[in-house]
């Protein structure tokens, strides 16, 4: 008898356990949805520098994003050039994992592989499912819409609302749902060539030229031969060339500091402001006239690898300068940290860099060294209009001053923390390295591979040897 009683009692405790975790369950549940999550705009430029005054036009930006919360003056790219750092930002993985080598259908630039692989797994697909109403509007990557890459019927993964190539951001902030957080991806053009303004900023910055200093029409003597290949000093007719590209570039980035100001605005009259993080940052830098260079990307240096990134938020405060290293494929980890995600599930290369913009939200620590790597692409006949320098080149204007080759492919250690170094290995027969210690040569003129302890290069090289082959956990813990 006293066992029956004693068995009676287990079982009703066991039903009176589980109704109270149902019911348990049930409140965090409830309660869950009852927390407002925070909405989330990402803007994204294209070829915008920072080193070389590519914000100086961004007026109102400055004023309505930078001074109310965080500029970060220590921001790269993993990569610089558009498809391939445009994957890192939406996979937030090192080119060398999304395999993404350059903006061509053969370089999985949007390809079909690209499609199967990794655009299951960007990061809007985990925001789809933390019920964030999702929309992009802009430029996606290089090949979309190619016949190819599945023409434009093609929407990835993730995205309630797709306006690749266009941007229709303010009649989604009219339609959207109020009961769920949004996330919004746009993607203006600008400045990418062919730097086309609106008809109301053709005249501006009439008087404006490229600056001068740094390493303005300087030799590229002890780089790479790709560095050493163009005239110094340069003929007028690429300083004319590329000051107008200067000029033009700052004009087009005008009609985006206006969106910026109509997004704002419009946050603001739908009183959606004071819930936003609303992240500004290019896919990566650009060059005018450094090195004897005219104008592009794709190099290793400040110039090109260097971004503006400026945030506001919920939990920031306003006019931060902050020197943390942050990097291009930290954007999506930041992104669904502030989602809610657990990012322990999500299996990415970079961290999350909301401690350091509002540690009174989260903590963690920041990354003391990190990878810049780059594959280079060349044609494989000789261009018809340069006929002297034969095949396995690209980008060869003006004046035949080539920007990139197939043997432009380096993979680069940056350090910050406990010295301001950047050490590079190229894949070519010369093996060539390049060594430059910021702290000193900002500008990166000298490189001083040979001057440097062989330890310290050691060092640098192991570092590089871990960063290349890393993935997920490990990048982010490299010793």
């Amino acid at each position: 008898m006293a066992s029956s009683r004693v068995g009676q009692w287990r079982s009703s405790a066991r039903v009176v356990s589980t109704c109270l975790l149902a019911a348990l369950l049930t409140c965090t549940l409830r309660c869950s949805e009852c927390v407002k999550l925070s909405n989330i705009i990402l803007i994204l430029t294209d070829d915008q520098d920072v080193e070389m005054g590519g914000m100086t036009p961004m007026k109102k930006t400055k004023e309505l994003i930078g001074d109310a919360g965080v500029t970060f003056s220590n921001a790269f790219t993993a990569t610089p050039l558009c498809c391939p750092s445009r994957s890192s930002i939406l996979t937030g993985k090192y080119p060398h994992n999304h395999l993404v080598r350059n903006n061509s259908i053969s370089g999985n630039c949007s390809s079909t592989a690209w499609q199967k692989e990794a655009e299951p797994f960007a990061f809007p697909v985990y925001l789809n499912k933390m019920r964030y109403q999702t929309f992009y509007g802009g430029k996606y990557l290089n090949q979309y819409g190619s016949k190819d890459a599945g023409g434009v019927g093609h929407v990835p993964p993730g995205w309630d609302q797709w306006h690749a190539l266009l941007n229709r951001s303010l009649h989604f902030l009219e339609e959207r749902s109020p009961n769920h957080p949004f996330f919004m991806m746009l993607c203006p053009p600008s400045p990418h060539s062919p730097w086309t303004a609106a008809p109301q900023y053709q005249q501006s910055f009439s008087d404006v030229k490229a600056p001068r200093d740094g390493s303005f029409n300087m030799p590229g003597k002890d780089k790479h031969w790709l560095l050493r290949q163009p005239a110094n000093p340069m003929p007028n007719s690429s300083i004319e060339y590329l000051d107008n590209a200067y000029r033009r570039r700052w004009q087009t980035l005008l009609s985006v500091d206006d969106m910026v100001e109509q997004l704002i605005k419009k946050l603001d009259s739908i009183k959606e402001l004071n819930n936003t993080y609303i992240f500004y940052t290019s896919d990566h830098g650009y060059h005018t006239g450094q090195f004897s260079l005219p104008i592009d990307k794709r190099q290793l240096y400040e110039f090109d690898i260097r971004i503006p990134l400026l945030v506001r938020g919920p939990g920031i405060k306003p006019k931060q300068a902050l020197q943390s290293p942050v990097l291009n494929i930290d954007l999506s980890m930041t992104i669904l940290d502030i989602a809610g995600v657990n990012l322990s599930t999500v299996n990415m290369d970079g961290q999350s860099f909301l401690p350091q913009m509002a540690p009174s939200l989260r903590n963690g620590t920041e990354r003391p060294f990190f990878l810049i790597e780059y594959t280079g692409e060349g044609n494989s006949s000789e261009d018809p209009s340069c006929p002297k320098l034969g095949p396995g080149l690209a980008e060869c204007f003006p004046d035949c001053v080539c920007e990139d080759a197939f043997n432009n492919t380096y993979a680069c250690v940056r350090t910050l923390k406990d010295a301001n170094l950047q050490y590079c290995e190229f894949a070519d027969n010369e093996s060539f390295v390049e060594v430059y210690n910021l702290t000193s040569d900002p500008h990166q003129l000298e490189n001083i591979v040979k001057k440097v302890d062989p330890a310290l290069l050691q060092i640098m090289n192991q570092r590089l040897i871990k960063l290349e082959s890393c993935t997920g956990d490990s990048c982010r813990n490299v010793k």
